[in-house]
């Protein structure tokens, strides 16, 4: 039956319980970004331009921290980085509400840098624990569950900021991060599949799978959040436009209800897609978004083809490079992975805000759906260059050890 895939998937030892504590422990981080704005905005009376420079100090951090993260856990293991993290974060979400703005900014920049590497560590922990021919399947649920901490989290923030105030709420975001950090140093997941581990264990070099072809692939990773952020703008922009403002919120749910439909049925199929064919079909179908007029329920409709590709595009760009980066290296290349998610989302909002203030919110569509597919166009003369498979767990190329 066409459903036998996931069954076979939660057959697996562990991973029902990884892929359920990953769901939780991701909630109160997709509610960082929210609270941390409400908080300058509504707390602090600041304005909304000091609260994109808190954001962006956090999301800077983030940026770095996300990689050197994942090489401190492929080096040392897992928990000495759970434990750095978890307290960092628990210190820094206690005490976020009572800092002075000047003060906020660094140390939003340092809990950034020192995030709790949830989203690399569990698709990490399923590349070990999840057989290659099953991992489309295990990721495309993964995307799932990120796609529902992404639409509860920053609405329990906003709910949290205005009913009850920036303290019980970060305080509520200390705790859940301390939770999710302290679950996983019980879960204890492992990073490295037992043949792995019966390797002998190398350092691998850099140079050994950060290779044009993976930067490619990161690139494409960046276009398909810049698909996405400037996409989600432009549905903002056109229903404030036509007066349809109270009902954003119901337009984005059902957008974001189609990304999980895609995934599950993508986790489904007997194999999978390649990454740019995925990404670059969704820049397309975004692009005639553009020519809806009337009713809001309108757009919604036509939002829902590349709306399916969602989830799919980003959990093959996962898939991907798990097939293509060795085991010794995983870790910081899934940190790579996020770096690139953030970096695609934080380039888009200031261009898609731009066209919409230039050109309307329509043509925000063409330049999402545009940007997702020249990106592709570039990635396109590397996807084959270096297409050398990865070396076989725990080995490096020839001449490329440390």
């Amino acid at each position: 039956m066409a459903i036998e895939p996931y069954r076979r998937l939660f057959r697996l030892p562990g991973v029902g319980v990884l892929l359920v504590v990953g769901l939780l422990a991701r909630v109160p981080a997709t509610a960082m970004g929210m609270s941390l704005t409400l908080h300058v905005v509504e707390t602090l009376k600041l304005g909304y331009l000091p609260a994109g420079v808190v954001t962006a100090a956090s999301t800077a951090g983030m940026a770095v921290g996300s990689p050197l993260a994942g090489r401190f856990v492929d080096r040392y293991g897992l928990r000495p980085v759970l434990a750095v993290t978890t307290a960092a974060q628990a210190l820094f979400w206690s005490c976020a509400w009572a800092l002075p703005f000047p003060v906020l900014i660094g140390a939003a920049a340092l809990a950034g840098l020192l995030a709790l590497p949830v989203f690399g560590v569990i698709r990490q922990c399923l590349a070990a624990m999840v057989p290659l021919e099953q991992r489309r399947t295990a990721y495309s649920f993964d995307s799932m569950f990120v796609e529902v901490s992404y639409m509860t989290g920053p609405a329990l923030a906003v709910a949290g900021i205005t009913l009850l105030g920036s303290a019980p709420t970060m305080g509520a975001i200390a705790a859940g991060t301390t939770a999710a950090g302290l679950g996983l140093l019980v879960l204890n997941p492992p990073t490295r599949s037992a043949a792995e581990l019966a390797e002998p264990q190398v350092v691998v070099p850099r140079r050994a799978w950060l290779n044009p072809r993976t930067v490619a692939l990161l690139g494409t990773v960046s276009a398909a959040t810049f698909v996405l952020t400037a996409t989600e703008l432009a549905v903002v922009g056109t229903m404030n436009g036509s007066g349809h403002t109270q009902w954003i919120g119901l337009a984005v749910g059902i957008w974001c209800f189609y990304s999980l439909a895609g995934g599950f049925l993508y986790g489904m199929l007997s194999r999978g897609f390649s990454p740019l064919a995925l990404i670059a079909a969704m820049g397309l179908l975004t692009v005639p978004v553009a020519l809806v007029s009337g009713g809001w329920w309108w757009l919604v409709l036509a939002l829902l083809p590349s709306g399916l590709l969602c989830a799919p595009a980003l959990s093959s760009t996962v898939e991907t490079l798990t097939r293509w980066v060795p085991a010794g290296a995983r870790g910081e290349a899934m940190g790579l992975h996020g770096t690139a998610l953030l970096i695609g989302g934080a380039i888009s909002a200031p261009i898609a805000g731009k066209v919409i203030d230039l050109y309307g919110p329509s043509w925000a569509f063409v330049a999402a759906g545009a940007a997702g597919v020249v990106m592709v166009l570039v990635a396109l003369p590397f996807w084959r260059r270096d297409a050398q498979a990865a070396p076989e767990p725990g080995k490096v190329p020839e001449g490329l050890s440390a």
